[in-house]
Protein backbone atom coordinates (compact mmCIF):
# COMPACT_ATOMS: atom_id res chain seq x y z
CA UNK A 1 0.00 0.00 0.00
CA UNK A 2 1.03 3.58 -0.57
CA UNK A 3 2.30 5.71 2.77
CA UNK A 4 -0.62 6.83 5.00
CA UNK A 5 -1.32 10.49 3.74
CA UNK A 6 -1.94 12.84 6.81
CA UNK A 7 -2.68 16.86 7.09
CA UNK A 8 -2.43 18.34 10.25
CA UNK A 9 -4.75 20.62 11.67
CA UNK A 10 -3.34 22.52 14.46
CA UNK A 11 0.83 23.30 14.14
CA UNK A 12 0.65 24.65 18.06
CA UNK A 13 2.51 22.73 20.68
CA UNK A 14 1.66 19.26 20.16
CA UNK A 15 0.79 19.73 16.54
CA UNK A 16 4.49 20.35 16.57
CA UNK A 17 5.04 17.12 18.24
CA UNK A 18 3.43 14.94 16.44
CA UNK A 19 4.38 16.46 13.18
CA UNK A 20 8.40 15.90 14.14
CA UNK A 21 7.39 12.18 15.40
CA UNK A 22 5.22 11.48 11.70
CA UNK A 23 8.61 12.62 9.90
CA UNK A 24 10.32 10.11 11.84
CA UNK A 25 8.60 7.26 10.93
CA UNK A 26 8.27 5.45 8.11
CA UNK A 27 5.17 4.38 5.96
CA UNK A 28 3.28 7.94 6.51
CA UNK A 29 3.60 11.66 5.43
CA UNK A 30 2.35 14.64 6.00
CA UNK A 31 0.55 16.34 2.85
CA UNK A 32 -0.64 19.59 4.71
CA UNK A 33 -1.13 21.69 7.85
CA UNK A 34 -3.78 24.07 8.75
CA UNK A 35 -3.67 27.04 10.96
CA UNK A 36 -5.38 29.99 12.09
CA UNK A 37 -2.80 31.75 13.51
CA UNK A 38 -1.77 34.20 11.14
CA UNK A 39 1.95 34.30 12.28
CA UNK A 40 1.84 30.66 11.23
CA UNK A 41 -0.27 30.81 7.93
CA UNK A 42 1.64 30.98 4.86
CA UNK A 43 4.85 29.62 6.42
CA UNK A 44 6.59 26.06 5.16
CA UNK A 45 6.42 24.00 8.10
CA UNK A 46 9.61 23.17 8.08
CA UNK A 47 10.07 27.19 10.09
CA UNK A 48 7.82 26.24 12.53
CA UNK A 49 9.53 22.54 13.40
CA UNK A 50 12.78 25.04 13.22
CA UNK A 51 14.60 22.97 10.66
CA UNK A 52 16.36 24.41 7.74
CA UNK A 53 15.73 22.25 4.93
CA UNK A 54 12.16 23.54 3.37
CA UNK A 55 9.68 20.54 3.59
CA UNK A 56 7.54 21.95 0.86
CA UNK A 57 4.28 21.82 3.16
CA UNK A 58 2.63 25.49 3.29
CA UNK A 59 0.36 26.29 6.32
CA UNK A 60 -3.00 27.22 5.15
CA UNK A 61 -5.84 28.46 7.11
CA UNK A 62 -7.90 26.95 4.08
CA UNK A 63 -9.60 23.63 4.92
CA UNK A 64 -11.85 23.51 1.57
CA UNK A 65 -8.49 24.23 -0.43
CA UNK A 66 -6.00 22.03 1.41
CA UNK A 67 -8.29 19.10 1.62
CA UNK A 68 -9.27 19.12 -1.68
CA UNK A 69 -5.45 19.43 -3.18
CA UNK A 70 -4.45 16.09 -1.93
CA UNK A 71 -5.29 13.04 -0.95
CA UNK A 72 -5.66 12.26 2.77
CA UNK A 73 -6.61 9.34 4.70
CA UNK A 74 -6.54 10.98 8.25
CA UNK A 75 -6.56 14.52 9.59
CA UNK A 76 -4.86 14.75 12.85
CA UNK A 77 -6.64 17.96 14.77
CA UNK A 78 -4.97 19.12 17.16
CA UNK A 79 -6.33 22.90 18.78
CA UNK A 80 -8.89 23.28 21.56
CA UNK A 81 -10.18 21.34 24.88
CA UNK A 82 -14.12 22.24 23.98
CA UNK A 83 -16.59 20.03 21.91
CA UNK A 84 -18.60 23.62 21.17
CA UNK A 85 -15.22 25.33 19.85
CA UNK A 86 -13.83 21.91 17.45
CA UNK A 87 -17.61 20.93 16.54
CA UNK A 88 -17.40 23.24 13.49
CA UNK A 89 -13.53 22.58 12.69
CA UNK A 90 -14.28 18.76 12.44
CA UNK A 91 -17.73 19.29 10.66
CA UNK A 92 -15.85 21.05 7.89
CA UNK A 93 -13.18 17.98 7.95
CA UNK A 94 -15.76 15.50 7.64
CA UNK A 95 -17.32 17.06 4.77
CA UNK A 96 -14.30 16.19 2.46
CA UNK A 97 -14.19 12.45 3.93
CA UNK A 98 -11.54 12.25 5.67
CA UNK A 99 -10.32 10.25 9.11
CA UNK A 100 -10.19 12.46 12.29
CA UNK A 101 -7.84 12.07 15.48
CA UNK A 102 -8.63 14.61 17.89
CA UNK A 103 -6.47 15.74 20.82
CA UNK A 104 -9.58 17.75 22.06
CA UNK A 105 -10.20 16.80 25.63
CA UNK A 106 -14.36 16.60 25.74
CA UNK A 107 -14.13 13.96 22.18
CA UNK A 108 -12.84 11.82 24.48
CA UNK A 109 -16.25 10.80 25.81
CA UNK A 110 -18.93 13.43 23.95
CA UNK A 111 -21.71 11.63 25.07
CA UNK A 112 -21.14 13.16 28.54
CA UNK A 113 -20.78 16.87 28.08
CA UNK A 114 -22.36 17.16 24.74
CA UNK A 115 -24.69 14.79 23.58
CA UNK A 116 -26.37 16.62 20.80
CA UNK A 117 -22.96 17.03 18.86
CA UNK A 118 -21.88 14.03 19.43
CA UNK A 119 -25.18 12.25 17.60
CA UNK A 120 -24.43 14.84 14.59
CA UNK A 121 -20.83 14.16 14.66
CA UNK A 122 -21.41 10.25 14.56
CA UNK A 123 -24.13 11.04 11.86
CA UNK A 124 -22.14 12.83 9.55
CA UNK A 125 -19.37 10.42 9.83
CA UNK A 126 -21.27 7.72 8.54
CA UNK A 127 -23.05 9.23 6.16
CA UNK A 128 -19.29 10.68 4.42
CA UNK A 129 -18.05 6.97 5.59
CA UNK A 130 -15.23 8.00 7.88
CA UNK A 131 -14.26 7.79 11.49
CA UNK A 132 -13.82 10.51 14.49
CA UNK A 133 -11.94 9.69 17.36
CA UNK A 134 -11.01 11.79 20.49
CA UNK A 135 -7.72 10.38 22.56
CA UNK A 136 -4.58 11.56 24.21
CA UNK A 137 -2.87 10.71 27.10
CA UNK A 138 -5.44 11.62 30.15
CA UNK A 139 -8.35 11.89 28.77
CA UNK A 140 -7.76 9.09 26.54
CA UNK A 141 -5.68 6.40 28.48
CA UNK A 142 -4.22 6.74 31.57
CA UNK A 143 -7.29 7.45 33.34
CA UNK A 144 -9.95 5.51 31.39
CA UNK A 145 -8.59 3.06 28.62
CA UNK A 146 -6.03 1.85 31.21
CA UNK A 147 -8.46 1.32 33.56
CA UNK A 148 -11.00 -0.16 31.85
CA UNK A 149 -8.60 -2.98 30.51
CA UNK A 150 -7.70 -3.63 33.99
CA UNK A 151 -11.25 -4.45 35.34
CA UNK A 152 -11.09 -7.50 32.75
CA UNK A 153 -9.74 -9.78 35.31
CA UNK A 154 -12.35 -9.15 37.68
CA UNK A 155 -15.17 -10.97 38.89
CA UNK A 156 -16.53 -8.15 41.45
CA UNK A 157 -16.12 -4.60 41.39
CA UNK A 158 -16.51 -2.38 44.23
CA UNK A 159 -14.35 0.79 43.41
CA UNK A 160 -12.12 1.96 40.99
CA UNK A 161 -9.75 4.91 42.14
CA UNK A 162 -6.96 6.32 39.79
CA UNK A 163 -4.45 9.04 40.75
CA UNK A 164 -2.21 10.95 38.14
CA UNK A 165 0.70 12.80 39.79
CA UNK A 166 2.76 15.21 37.87
CA UNK A 167 6.12 16.81 38.56
CA UNK A 168 5.48 20.08 36.54
CA UNK A 169 8.99 21.13 36.51
CA UNK A 170 9.72 18.49 34.20
CA UNK A 171 6.81 19.69 31.61
CA UNK A 172 6.59 23.01 29.31
CA UNK A 173 6.40 26.04 30.40
CA UNK A 174 3.05 26.67 28.68
CA UNK A 175 1.77 24.07 31.05
CA UNK A 176 3.27 25.46 34.19
CA UNK A 177 1.84 28.33 33.57
CA UNK A 178 -1.32 26.75 32.93
CA UNK A 179 -1.13 25.35 36.44
CA UNK A 180 -0.80 28.76 38.06
CA UNK A 181 2.63 27.80 39.35
CA UNK A 182 4.48 30.87 40.83
CA UNK A 183 1.06 32.95 41.74
CA UNK A 184 -0.46 33.46 45.23
CA UNK A 185 -3.50 31.48 46.35
CA UNK A 186 -5.76 34.38 45.54
CA UNK A 187 -4.36 35.15 42.24
CA UNK A 188 -4.68 31.66 41.18
CA UNK A 189 -8.43 31.56 42.55
CA UNK A 190 -8.81 35.37 40.65
CA UNK A 191 -7.61 33.10 37.34
CA UNK A 192 -9.69 30.32 37.75
CA UNK A 193 -12.47 33.09 38.01
CA UNK A 194 -11.98 34.32 34.97
CA UNK A 195 -11.15 31.36 33.16
CA UNK A 196 -7.53 31.93 32.45
CA UNK A 197 -6.99 28.91 34.17
CA UNK A 198 -9.53 26.06 33.23
CA UNK A 199 -7.82 22.87 35.53
CA UNK A 200 -7.98 19.62 34.06
CA UNK A 201 -10.51 18.95 31.10
CA UNK A 202 -11.55 15.87 31.01
CA UNK A 203 -12.30 13.67 34.20
CA UNK A 204 -15.40 13.74 33.72
CA UNK A 205 -15.51 12.20 30.47
CA UNK A 206 -13.32 9.72 31.74
CA UNK A 207 -15.57 8.32 34.41
CA UNK A 208 -18.19 8.30 32.11
CA UNK A 209 -16.23 6.05 29.50
CA UNK A 210 -15.12 3.83 32.64
CA UNK A 211 -19.00 3.51 33.45
CA UNK A 212 -20.14 3.07 29.95
CA UNK A 213 -17.56 0.24 29.83
CA UNK A 214 -18.58 -1.52 32.10
CA UNK A 215 -22.82 -1.60 32.03
CA UNK A 216 -22.85 1.19 35.24
CA UNK A 217 -25.90 3.41 35.26
CA UNK A 218 -24.53 5.87 37.67
CA UNK A 219 -26.46 8.24 39.86
CA UNK A 220 -24.13 11.11 38.61
CA UNK A 221 -21.11 12.87 38.06
CA UNK A 222 -19.08 15.63 40.45
CA UNK A 223 -16.42 17.38 39.17
CA UNK A 224 -14.78 18.48 42.21
CA UNK A 225 -13.81 22.64 42.11
CA UNK A 226 -10.25 23.28 41.01
CA UNK A 227 -7.66 23.66 43.95
CA UNK A 228 -4.01 25.25 44.34
CA UNK A 229 -1.42 23.13 45.20
CA UNK A 230 0.75 25.15 47.85
CA UNK A 231 4.32 24.93 48.77
CA UNK A 232 5.86 24.90 52.31
CA UNK A 233 9.66 25.20 51.05
CA UNK A 234 10.54 27.51 47.84
CA UNK A 235 10.29 24.93 44.98
CA UNK A 236 11.55 25.70 41.29
CA UNK A 237 11.97 24.42 37.25
CA UNK A 238 13.97 25.61 34.87
CA UNK A 239 12.36 28.97 34.33
CA UNK A 240 10.01 29.39 37.47
CA UNK A 241 10.89 29.86 40.81
CA UNK A 242 7.77 28.97 43.60
CA UNK A 243 8.39 30.57 46.70
CA UNK A 244 6.89 29.35 50.07
CA UNK A 245 3.59 29.88 50.55
CA UNK A 246 2.57 30.40 47.12
CA UNK A 247 1.30 27.95 44.89
CA UNK A 248 3.46 25.03 42.81
CA UNK A 249 0.47 23.99 40.68
CA UNK A 250 -3.37 22.37 41.02
CA UNK A 251 -5.31 19.36 42.13
CA UNK A 252 -8.75 18.37 40.82
CA UNK A 253 -11.15 15.59 41.22
CA UNK A 254 -14.01 14.07 39.58
CA UNK A 255 -16.20 11.18 41.29
CA UNK A 256 -19.32 8.77 39.86
CA UNK A 257 -21.94 7.53 41.80
CA UNK A 258 -23.98 4.25 41.93
CA UNK A 259 -27.17 3.71 44.10
CA UNK A 260 -26.08 6.24 46.72
CA UNK A 261 -22.09 5.45 46.94
CA UNK A 262 -18.80 6.51 45.39
CA UNK A 263 -17.60 3.63 42.70
CA UNK A 264 -15.21 5.74 40.51
CA UNK A 265 -13.09 8.33 41.67
CA UNK A 266 -10.29 10.20 39.31
CA UNK A 267 -7.64 12.17 41.35
CA UNK A 268 -5.33 14.62 39.15
CA UNK A 269 -2.32 16.56 40.79
CA UNK A 270 0.11 18.63 38.55
CA UNK A 271 2.82 20.39 40.04
CA UNK A 272 6.32 21.72 40.97
CA UNK A 273 8.10 19.88 43.33
CA UNK A 274 6.26 16.56 43.34
CA UNK A 275 8.68 14.19 45.16
CA UNK A 276 7.03 11.27 43.73
CA UNK A 277 5.12 11.25 39.85
CA UNK A 278 3.25 8.29 39.20
CA UNK A 279 -0.04 6.74 37.76
CA UNK A 280 -2.25 4.48 39.83
CA UNK A 281 -4.82 2.39 39.46
CA UNK A 282 -6.73 0.79 42.05
CA UNK A 283 -9.59 -1.62 41.52
CA UNK A 284 -11.64 -2.96 44.45
CA UNK A 285 -13.30 -6.05 43.96
CA UNK A 286 -12.68 -9.95 43.00
CA UNK A 287 -9.64 -9.83 42.93
CA UNK A 288 -7.74 -6.22 43.57
CA UNK A 289 -6.00 -5.39 41.16
CA UNK A 290 -3.08 -2.60 42.51
CA UNK A 291 -1.01 -1.05 39.37
CA UNK A 292 0.90 1.50 39.69
CA UNK A 293 3.55 3.31 37.00
CA UNK A 294 6.67 5.68 38.31
CA UNK A 295 7.72 7.80 37.01
CA UNK A 296 4.28 8.88 35.48
CA UNK A 297 4.21 8.70 31.62
CA UNK A 298 5.08 11.88 30.30
CA UNK A 299 1.94 13.67 28.94
CA UNK A 300 3.57 15.24 26.07
CA UNK A 301 5.52 12.08 24.46
CA UNK A 302 2.45 9.94 25.67
CA UNK A 303 0.23 12.13 23.68
CA UNK A 304 2.29 12.28 20.76
CA UNK A 305 2.75 8.41 20.52
CA UNK A 306 -1.40 7.54 21.26
CA UNK A 307 -2.50 9.98 18.71
CA UNK A 308 -0.16 8.35 15.94
CA UNK A 309 -0.09 4.68 17.27
CA UNK A 310 -4.51 4.92 16.78
CA UNK A 311 -3.76 5.56 13.10
CA UNK A 312 -3.81 2.12 11.75
CA UNK A 313 -7.06 1.16 14.20
CA UNK A 314 -8.95 4.14 13.19
CA UNK A 315 -8.10 3.66 9.46
CA UNK A 316 -9.69 0.41 9.80
CA UNK A 317 -12.46 1.13 12.43
CA UNK A 318 -16.24 1.46 10.99
CA UNK A 319 -17.24 4.80 10.33
CA UNK A 320 -18.81 6.59 12.92
CA UNK A 321 -17.94 8.78 16.18
CA UNK A 322 -15.80 6.33 18.06
CA UNK A 323 -14.08 6.24 21.57
CA UNK A 324 -11.17 4.29 22.96
CA UNK A 325 -13.39 1.78 24.30
CA UNK A 326 -15.02 1.38 20.96
CA UNK A 327 -11.69 0.26 19.21
CA UNK A 328 -9.11 -2.84 19.51
CA UNK A 329 -6.51 -2.62 22.23
CA UNK A 330 -4.37 0.14 22.12
CA UNK A 331 -0.86 -0.87 20.95
CA UNK A 332 2.75 0.81 19.34
CA UNK A 333 2.73 0.93 16.04
CA UNK A 334 6.47 0.31 15.57
CA UNK A 335 8.34 0.97 12.43
CA UNK A 336 6.89 0.91 9.10
CA UNK A 337 2.97 2.60 9.71
CA UNK A 338 1.80 0.53 6.84
CA UNK A 339 2.22 -2.91 8.55
CA UNK A 340 0.23 -1.82 11.18
CA UNK A 341 -2.54 -0.87 8.94
CA UNK A 342 -2.61 -4.05 7.35
CA UNK A 343 -2.13 -5.83 10.20
CA UNK A 344 -5.25 -3.81 11.94
CA UNK A 345 -7.77 -5.36 9.42
CA UNK A 346 -10.50 -7.77 9.99
CA UNK A 347 -8.44 -11.52 9.86
CA UNK A 348 -10.31 -12.00 6.14
CA UNK A 349 -9.40 -8.92 4.73
CA UNK A 350 -5.29 -8.80 6.38
CA UNK A 351 -2.71 -8.87 3.53
CA UNK A 352 0.65 -10.66 5.07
Amino acid sequence: MEEVKVVLYGVGAVGKLIARFLLEKQGVKIVGAIDVAEDKVGKDLSMLLGFKKKLGIIVSKDVASTLSNVEVDVVIHTTTSYLKETYPQIVSLLKHHVNVISTCEELSYPYYSEPKLAENLDALAKQHGVTVLGTGINPGFLMDTLVITLTAVCQKIEKIEAVRVVNAAARRLPFQKKIGAGLTVEEFRQEIANKQITGHVGLEQSVAMIADALCWKLDGIKAEAVEPVTTAETVESDVIKVEAGKVAGLRQSARGFMEGREVILLDFQAYIGAKEEYDAITIQGVPIVKQKIQPCIHGDIGTVAIVVNSIPKVLNAPAGLLTMKDLPVPSAALGDLRRHVLNSKPLAQSKY
